[in-house]
């Protein structure tokens, strides 16, 4: 007997390439209302913003505990915020609803 295949099941392949073709470059005050919602969450530099996405739309906790722990995610802080509205940068983002994920353009 054949297995099922799901025709509409995504595989993480597939996932991963979607949150690839939706993280762009933006500018940070372009992102001001997500951070005043309390829904813009920072990615430390040397992890990998893609991941940290894919794992949360995953509803891996153990993956985002992990990364909470070491600080490496966490909301972006005012201080962080404030830098970045004053100095214009850029960030990458993509969005996994209801978040944005943020990571400073080294």
């Amino acid at each position: 007997m054949t297995e099922f295949v799901n025709p509409f099941e995504e595989t993480e392949e597939v996932a991963r390439a979607k949150l690839v073709a939706e993280t762009a470059k933006i500018e940070w005050q372009a992102l001001q209302r997500f951070f005043a919602a309390g829904k813009a969450i920072a990615v430390a530099s040397g992890h990998d913003l893609v991941d940290v996405a894919y794992a949360v739309s995953c509803d891996d906790a153990n993956a985002l505990k992990n990364w909470v722990d070491v600080s490496a995610v966490s909301p972006v802080s005012d201080e962080q915020a404030r830098g970045w509205f004053e100095s214009e940068a850029s960030v990458w983002a993509v969005v996994v609803r209801p978040w944005v994920f943020v990571q400073a353009i080294d």
